[in-house]
């Protein structure tokens, strides 16, 4: 089970909040230079990570007081952007937003060009969003039932899309399937954005994508939602139940998403750069836009993050010889 980001009081949050709009109306925290923040994504364009950063790229542009430019760099389950961002000066003008990939890496690739723990800087775990199972909507299936009888029917005679082997979307489908005692051929993408064009072409009949990534697609039909992997039915579509009220309660994952920076950054930058963050998150707008995809926001401190990164990555690295994962 995925467990709470470091849940907050209403006081707390309160603090936060007010916190927030200081730092916001006083975008000079930042270093007040002309230069860009160079913001890395390692993932595709369309993706829930994208989506997250693209939302706040404004908001974030105004804390900084300097520009902001996202960049995506997807490739290799995220190694090739984090790669970029690892090899950058750690002034805090390069810095990127990772998910759950970035610990699972570790345990998929048999050699990794960096260490993930160690050779980044942690800057806050920001919050989470929804994972949900979907399919073609061509699929005679509408709820878990019905999809776990027709898996049953055809024993790896349907395919399930990811985003790339091993990432958290390879392994949210690999649990289900191991969760439901079927089986299914495993077709892996390089990004969000090609599965779910294949899923809606009908290439690929089933697959777990972010919220964010999806939504305008389950409102125009062209992928029907079959569950909410996390532990509780998102706010943004509440009509949508988990997989866990619909028979299978061990079912729980989710993703989460979290700004890093370089190795070796100067623990001034760190807090310029942690503040501007949570600035930027804690803006009505930039919340207004979050509960709109699903996201919940609950940004750590550096330290937590650091924290959270190592526990992860040993709870992510269990799932993974379960799921006896290799790749292609």
């Amino acid at each position: 089970m995925t467990p709470n980001l470091f849940p907050m009081n209403r006081r707390a949050m309160l603090g936060l909040s007010a916190g927030a709009a200081a730092l916001a109306a006083f975008p000079a925290l930042a270093q007040g230079s002309d230069k860009p923040i160079r913001f890395i994504l390692p993932i595709s364009a369309g993706s829930g990570v994208d989506n997250i950063v693209r939302a706040a790229s404004v908001a974030l542009g105004k804390a900084f007081g300097q520009p902001v430019v996202v960049e995506n760099m997807p490739g290799a389950g995220g190694i090739t952007g984090t790669a970029a961002i690892v090899k950058a000066a750690p002034d805090g003008l390069t810095l990127g937003m990772v998910s759950n990939n970035h610990v699972i890496n570790p345990s998929v690739f048999k050699k990794m060009p960096f260490d993930a723990i160690n050779d980044i800087t942690p800057i806050s775990v920001v919050g989470a969003t929804p994972l949900v199972l979907m399919v073609n909507p061509k699929l005679p299936a509408k709820n878990v039932k019905e999809l776990v009888a027709l898996l049953r029917t055809k024993p790896e005679g349907y395919n399930y899309a990811s985003s790339g082997n091993g990432t958290i979307i390879h392994l949210a489908g690999e649990m289900f399937m191991d969760e439901a005692g079927v089986k299914a051929r495993h077709i892996p993408y390089k990004g969000t954005g090609p599965m779910a064009t294949d899923m809606i072409a009908g290439q690929v009949e089933i697959g777990v994508i972010a919220l964010p990534a999806v939504q305008q697609h389950i409102k125009s039909g062209a992928l029907r939602a079959i569950g909410v992997c996390g532990p509780a039915r998102s706010p943004a579509v509440p009509d949508i139940p988990t997989i866990a009220e619909q028979g299978l309660p061990n079912y729980v994952v989710e993703g989460w998403f979290a700004v890093i920076g370089p190795p070796k950054m100067q623990a001034a930058d760190i807090k310029r750069v942690h503040d501007a963050v949570v600035a930027a998150f804690t803006t009505a707008e930039v919340r207004e836009a979050m509960d709109k995809q699903g996201n919940v926001i609950k940004p750590t401190s550096a330290e937590e993050a650091a924290s959270y990164f190592r526990s992860e990555a040993a709870r992510y690295a269990a799932l993974v010889k379960k799921a006896n994962v290799v790749l292609e």
